[in-house]
């Protein structure tokens, strides 16, 4: 449970003139809570009163779970037979009162939640917009967020590990991802922070293409995309490997990512622009000709969720400071032909950064 930026979301709430806020982003209510749960369809909630102790709000067959974690308020739980959103009412108005005013998510929120919401408090505002402020809250992380990201990102490495060592001629990309899950969790890994990318060859074109059934074939690079939830943090990272001798062209769109992320990564320290680095990392490309090919973002932050501010691109002059944590991935995707993408997570420290993950990003040959 985080009691600091509890306080944080409280005092926003006084300046704000909000009763009650709502959190209902399973990675912010981890945030917050400290508890873990992916609650599917079924109604996960924190709600945080102005000046009061706040509740978790969960299904009944998590009760207990939460009741062990590290959240130190009570847990109300909801049988699948009940109307979550009158028992939320029934709560919230013995507890605190009609609130006048409830802050939301309203990034997270879904309508028909929102709707159910409504119904639940017809005389309430809902106009106070949470989503900023978590976004500015989760901006900067303290050295113990820092170390949870580092052990994250360590056992990225060990990803790396176990599918560069899968790799031979007729695996499959589902072969692949298969062994490096199965691997990590019987080590203690049980969730990775998205869906594995294993990519080989042609399909590497496709940034966030879907692993198949195709098979690894001699002298084609090879992308592996994944990351891990560790102790309620995430961890990103993107290497691509060269199974026997890479072609002449294949090493050159290498060595031009390759040189766009280290230039990035080189540059990043307090006081440059979120779009200075987009800008850096892009630059080289597009001096070699490939501009048109890196056709996304530079990176994004990460932290809880695998995906948080800042967006590391054009027009978001941010100023980086020291205590944020972004990726740095530029990536050339040639149709039929090639796809290379490199990427880091990084901590920026007082004059630049430390990276999350260690594995080399010279080009591996694999035989």
């Amino acid at each position: 449970m985080n009691k600091i930026k509890l306080a944080e979301l409280t005092d926003w709430m006084k300046q704000n003139h909000s009763d009650l806020a709502y959190i209902s982003d399973p990675g912010h209510i981890a945030y917050f809570a400290g508890y873990e749960s992916e609650p599917h369809e079924r109604v996960l909630a924190l709600f945080v009163p102005v000046d009061s102790d706040p509740f978790l709000f969960t299904p009944a067959l998590e009760v207990e779970d939460a009741q062990n974690s590290s959240w130190a308020y009570d847990v109300v739980g909801y049988l699948d037979s009940e109307n979550p959103w009158n028992k939320i009412a029934r709560e919230i108005e013995s507890r605190y009162g009609k609130p006048q005013s409830l802050s939301l998510e309203k990034s997270n929120l879904t309508l028909d939640r929102f709707n159910q919401l409504e119904d639940a408090f017809p005389e309430t505002d809902f106009s106070s917009d949470l989503s900023p402020l978590i976004q500015r809250l989760q901006l900067l992380k303290t050295e113990e967020e820092k170390n949870k990201l580092m052990e994250a990102g360590s056992w990225a490495d060990v990803a790396f590990e176990i599918g560069f060592k899968t790799i031979k001629e007729g695996v499959t990309e589902q072969e692949l991802v298969a062994e490096i899950e199965y691997q990590l969790k019987r080590q203690g890994v049980m969730a990775m922070s998205f869906d594995t990318l294993v990519l080989a060859g042609k399909n590497a074109a496709s940034p966030h293409g879907n692993p198949g059934k195709n098979a690894v074939a001699k002298n084609e690079l090879v992308l592996f995309d994944l990351g891990v939830v560790w102790n309620g943090y995430c961890s990103d990272a993107t290497r691509t490997v060269a199974y026997h001798e890479p072609t002449e062209f294949q090493e050159k769109i290498y060595s031009i990512v390759l040189e766009a992320q280290l230039k990035a990564q080189a540059a990043v320290k307090p006081g440059v622009k979120a779009s200075e680095l987009d800008k850096i990392a892009r630059d080289v490309i597009e001096s070699y000709g490939y501009g048109e090919y890196f056709n996304h973002r530079l990176g994004h932050g990460i932290g809880t969720t695998v995906h948080e501010y800042p967006s590391l691109v054009e027009g978001n002059d941010l100023v980086i400071e020291k205590g944020m944590c972004f990726s740095l991935e530029p990536g050339i995707y040639i149709p039929e032909k090639v796809g290379v993408r490199i990427e880091d997570c990084v901590y920026v420290t007082e004059d630049g950064c430390e990276p999350f993950t260690k594995t080399s990003k010279e080009l591996q040959i694999l035989n």
